[in-house]
């Protein structure tokens, strides 16, 4: 090296700078490889899982129907079987109209049989309209699909319909919803898809409405239907509906950015006073709902959420953990179903007030599907939810904070290592 000819130094020695937006892109890009690697391992995990795990039973009880008002009668299903039988009936009872939508449609035994059934009342001269999300029907055989006849009108829901919408986020959206309506005049709402696994292997919860509130729920198929006029079919049936202060229905629309589903939850759970009991098959709320609940529990309301312990998405169940701890610290009790996969969507509150439907506690559901929930003010109707929610507990596991707060490191740096995927789910 030479030396400077005035100072007779050599010069310093020049180390090239690293650029600070670089360091940053290889941290992410680090973190992003270990979320990827997480995920593939917990993906992994689940699929040993799935091929050891036997078909269980769980313990589940029938409840009675009752009158809500003068002109509403209301009966809820925690068991697939019980569900279905009463759905097919209906279906085979039908004289004039059935509309019936499915975020998934196994073709299995049970489907095949709701597929015969309306298929046979569209011989008879009914009108047969059906609804499934092409998304949540990937892995359901395409000879399937094109099974059911001619004359049932069949509409597989994509929301992205044009080259531009996959520049619109809105269209995103998937058609989470479960809804069978007959003649205007019974419905069912709530979490059941159809199929053979839900009859008797997943725990959930649907609900039948016999009575005049069940023409808010055909008015809200009809116009999810005619907004999208597949084939160029518009049903043009409109049913009468009264102001119901005791049954009221609630739709999220996310082309429409309305979600009134979650401002339903928060506005119910605000008011709360003495218990909240809340079941869902997913729990990664956003700040708002947590918020919402942890003030609850603080101000003395007995704040309790089950969920299953191992659902059927295990990338949810881990992210899901990550708010475990800041609701036990608030006093939230969480306890954890164990006997199947619980799927159910319900909150009832005071004994007072209930809800029963499609939407889950995440952001999917919250602010991107097409949900809807039917919201309920019945002391009766509230006491059977308790009543469920109770036996639903009674042979559970409840977390601890002092439990919680012992599992292992490595399961605790995976739960923050994807806690930013909580955004996306």
């Amino acid at each position: 090296m030479t030396t400077s000819p005035e100072t007779g130094q050599r010069p310093p020695l020049l180390r090239p700078r690293i650029p600070v937006r670089s360091i940053i892109q290889r941290v992410l890009l680090v973190l992003f490889l270990l979320q990827l690697l997480t995920a593939a391992v917990l993906q992994v995990v689940s699929r040993i899982r799935r091929l050891r795990q036997k078909a269980k039973t769980f313990p589940h009880r029938e409840l009675d129907e009752i009158a809500v008002g003068e002109n509403n009668h209301l009966k809820l299903y925690s068991y697939g079987c019980d569900l279905y039988d009463d759905m097919l009936k209906a279906i085979d009872e039908a004289k004039d109209c059935i509309m019936i939508e499915s975020f998934i449609w196994k073709g299995d035994a049970i489907g095949r049989a709701f597929r015969d059934h309306l298929a046979k009342k569209a011989e008879e001269g009914v009108d047969v309209y059906v609804i499934f999300d092409a998304f949540g029907n990937l892995v359901v055989p395409r000879a399937f699909k094109s099974s059911f006849p001619k004359n049932v009108h069949l509409f597989e829901f994509m929301p992205v319909q044009r080259i531009w919408h996959i520049f619109d986020p809105r269209r995103y959206a998937l058609d989470h919803r479960k809804i069978l309506v007959v003649d205007g005049e019974i419905s069912f709402i709530g979490g059941y898809n159809i199929g053979s696994v839900y009859a008797t292997q997943w725990r959930d919860t649907h609900l039948r409405i016999r009575g005049e509130a069940s023409a808010t729920l055909a008015n809200s198929f009809i116009a999810f239907w005619n907004r999208f006029k597949p084939h160029g079919i518009e049903i043009e049936r409109h049913y009468q509906t009264q102001f119901n202060p005791l049954i009221s229905v609630h739709g999220n629309d996310a082309i429409r950015l309305t979600f009134p589903i979650r401002d339903m939850y928060i506005d119910a759970i605000d008011r709360a006073q003495n218990c909240i009991l809340l079941t869902n098959a997913y729990f990664l709320p956003d700040h708002a709902l947590l918020a919402a609940l942890k003030n609850a529990a603080r101000r003395g309301v007995d704040v309790r959420i089950l969920v299953p312990w191992v659902s059927n998405h295990i990338l949810t169940d881990w992210i899901s953990h990550g708010y475990f701890h800041e609701c036990l610290q608030a006093g939230i009790r969480i306890f954890s179903y164990r006997h199947s996969m619980l799927h159910a969507k319900t909150c009832t509150i005071d004994d007072e007030w209930s809800t029963v439907g499609t939407a889950n506690l995440d952001r999917l559901s919250s602010i991107g599907n097409f949900e809807i929930n039917v919201e309920i003010y019945s002391e009766e109707f509230a006491r059977q939810m308790h009543t469920l929610f109770d036996y639903d507990t009674s042979d559970t596991f409840e977390l601890t904070l002092e439990d919680w707060a012992k599992r292992p490191w490595y399961v605790k740096a995976s739960e923050k290592l994807l806690a930013p995927w909580r955004f996306m789910m």
